[in-house]
């Protein structure tokens, strides 16, 4: 990673964000425009094109800065993360209001009105943020009103800035969800993915990818020739991969072995792994 990491950075050769200006060489240099996601979860892509590869993805109501709109596809950057990449310009929306809950269950259906016997229209995934304008009651269930006059079960939510007290069990409850290579959401996640949302639960906004993490994330941990002094929440870093310490033994992380979130333990990590992408290269507490 280098200061001007095009992830990072918004510049290419013909277009740069107005902020880098005297610091990368562009055709044209603009203002970001800012735009909110509207949509559950939003692909970012390497390039605009449908087949152009995913590399992350926002969740509904994430704040982001466009550069270019262009054949359907908005160039931007994600202001919570810094992220850089190409999305549809179909899951953007002006940002009319300020965002006042965020999803604390794992996924919470979208009711056309607050009642859970009509049919759903969507469904967020945790770490989502709406606008809630009200609040209504229907045989007891209590339900948060979005302006567009939708509705959200009001206990799967809590106030913006509410946080958790610990990131790992955040990781934990997110067992079992399918692996998404790219993937930042309970419906998919990966693992940079796992430990990037797990902590924006816990209130710390950290860097996307594993590399970005292992170089920048906590501080260097000695585990010891028998790993004994690894603890709760330390992260392990391999080559392009990047797993939670549960306890002193066991670890959490999105793979590809069983494609998804799922508990392992440590030593037969390293055994598994090892023979494709060698061992661990780093151990850090965040």
């Amino acid at each position: 990673m280098t200061a001007r990491d095009s992830r990072l950075h918004a510049f290419r050769p013909d277009l740069a964000d107005a902020r880098l200006q005297g610091e990368v060489a562009a055709e044209r240099f603009v203002a970001g425009r800012p735009a909110r996601i509207s949509v559950p979860v939003a692909d970012v892509r390497k390039a605009p094109r449908p087949d152009g590869g995913l590399n992350t993805q926002l969740l509904c109501g994430d704040n982001v800065l466009v550069f270019e709109e262009i054949e359907g596809f908005a160039w931007l950057q994600a202001e919570r993360d810094g992220y850089v990449g190409y999305v549809s310009s179909g899951d953007l929306a002006p940002r009319h209001d300020e965002t006042t809950h965020v999803v604390t269950a794992l996924r919470t259906f979208i009711y056309p009105g607050p009642d859970m016997k009509f049919p759903r229209t969507g469904a967020l995934s945790i770490g989502a943020r709406v606008a809630i304008t009200g609040y209504a009651e229907t045989r007891g269930t209590h339900y948060a009103l979005l302006a567009s006059g939708e509705a959200l079960v009001s206990q799967h939510l809590a106030p913006i800035g509410t946080t958790a007290d610990d990131y790992v069990a955040v990781a934990e409850r997110l067992i079992d969800t399918p692996y998404l290579w790219g993937g930042s959401s309970a419906f998919g996640i990966d693992c940079s993915g796992l430990v990037q949302l797990s902590m924006r639960m816990a209130g710390r906004d950290v860097l996307r990818d594993s590399d970005m993490q292992e170089a920048a994330l906590g501080a260097k941990v000695d585990a010891g020739a028998d790993f004994s002094q690894l603890r709760r929440g330390d992260l392990v870093f391999w080559k392009g991969h990047v797993a939670i310490m549960t306890d002193g033994e066991n670890m959490i992380h999105a793979n590809g072995h069983t494609m998804t979130v799922a508990r392992e333990g440590l030593r037969e990590a390293i055994d598994r792994i090892g023979y494709l992408y060698g061992g661990p290269t780093i151990f850090r507490r965040p």
